[in-house]
């Protein structure tokens, strides 16, 4: 493999808006780096540098390079090929000084640059909008920092003298409650260096699975750890009525499926709970129908699992929110699984990724797993 030949190499670059390579001082203090990007929230980041003191002050200190603020940029070359793992900015730093020469940290945590869109609160109305358009205006004002929208069309268009959507807090918190209403999901993910995708829309089960993670498979084993669980109360069922607006009789909402398509299990385990959907009296049937659909979307998977890998070994670098393939653990748990979170280990001479996966069920839909 590259991985084994060229070796990983750590990309690190920083500045206040358009972010460049860090400086030697910088990149030589570096001791290690996490990140974690997670489907069900932002990504996020953390550094710890050593610190040495001068006269005046430790060494990184002065010039503000770690000032709360800073846009950071993370990647690894895994062989030949370049990954940006987050674009973020820096919200945090703290310094641990030590009376031991050389023991001095100073630890950065930041989050990605949806953040941004979390500094100001707002109160706007958008008139005769729908949502994926309000989405599209929102992103844009943004664009410094490479943030391209990918939204999913919406078909409620809300006439005004009906209803007017209005925005009462961040634009953050405002998509967020948009897509959870539409049983989307809404992300900030690095295309490359300096360009990010928003994305709006259901959660993206298409795609060729990554690089399988096989156990159990002698010299083809490339995972140090891995177990599931599966959760009978996780998935839910719907009840509700709707009001036709003409004979005002009350009609009830028929049990709706998932916006998780394509399904990765042979076998769904099959809702236990019921929710009771109390907004829908005055709704339309489209909107009922939408927010029937949205109480099952944004249920939790059944069956979960947790694991690790040596990135060498594993050769690839693993993407949350993408498919993957398990191979090695069973009929039950074998097939393909959604990455809902990864995280990055990154010190001298390791790169570890610890990960969890999950899906509606057992068994696997296909027979093989793409190695």
């Amino acid at each position: 493999m590259l991985a084994n030949i060229l070796g990983i190499r750590l990309v690190l670059m920083m500045g206040k808006t358009i972010p460049l390579p860090a400086s030697y001082e910088v990149t030589s203090a570096l001791a290690s780096v996490e990140v974690t990007n997670d489907a069900k929230s932002a990504d996020g980041f953390q550094m710890t540098f050593s610190l040495a003191k001068g006269i005046l002050d430790y060494n990184l200190l002065p010039g503000g390079t770690f000032n709360p603020g800073t846009r950071v940029v993370i990647g690894v070359i895994l062989g030949a090929i370049p990954e940006v793992l987050i674009d973020g900015i820096i919200t945090h730093h703290q310094v641990a000084p030590s009376n031991e020469p050389g023991m001095s940290t100073l630890t950065v945590t930041g989050t990605d640059v949806s953040v941004m869109l979390d500094l100001e609160e707002k109160n706007q109305k958008y008139e005769n909008q729908p949502d994926f358009m309000i989405f599209t205006s929102l992103i844009a004002n943004y664009a410094q920092f490479g943030l391209v929208p990918k939204p999913t069309p919406t078909t409620d268009i809300p006439p005004m003298l009906q209803r007017i959507p209005r925005q009462q807090e961040t634009d953050l918190k405002f998509i967020q409650r948009m897509a959870q209403r539409n049983g989307f999901v809404f992300y900030v993910e690095p295309v490359t260096f300096g360009v990010n995708t928003a994305y709006f829309g259901p959660e993206n089960r298409l795609g060729i699975p990554q690089r399988a993670l096989s156990m159990n498979m002698g010299s083809a084993t490339n995972v140090d750890s891995l177990s599931f669980s599966q959760d009978g109360l996780a998935p839910v069922g719907t009840k509700g009525t709707f009001t036709e607006p003409i004979t005002k009789t009350s009609i009830p909402i028929p049990s709706l499926p998932s916006l998780k398509i394509p399904p990765l299990a042979l076998s769904p385990t099959p809702a236990l709970r019921t929710v009771l959907l109390r907004n829908t009296a005055n709704q339309t049937a489209a909107q009922a129908a939408t927010s029937a659909i949205a109480a099952v979307t944004n249920s939790p998977d059944a069956v979960t699992g947790q694991g690790k890998v040596d990135t060498v070994r594993y050769g690839n670098v693993l993407r949350a929110r993408k498919l993957v393939g398990v191979r090695g653990a069973g009929f039950s748990y074998d097939g393909t699984y959604f990455v809902q979170r990864v995280s990055h280990s990154l010190a001298r001479g390791q790169y570890t990724q610890s990960f969890s996966l999950s899906r509606e069920g057992t068994g696997a839909l296909l027979p093989t797993v793409i190695p």
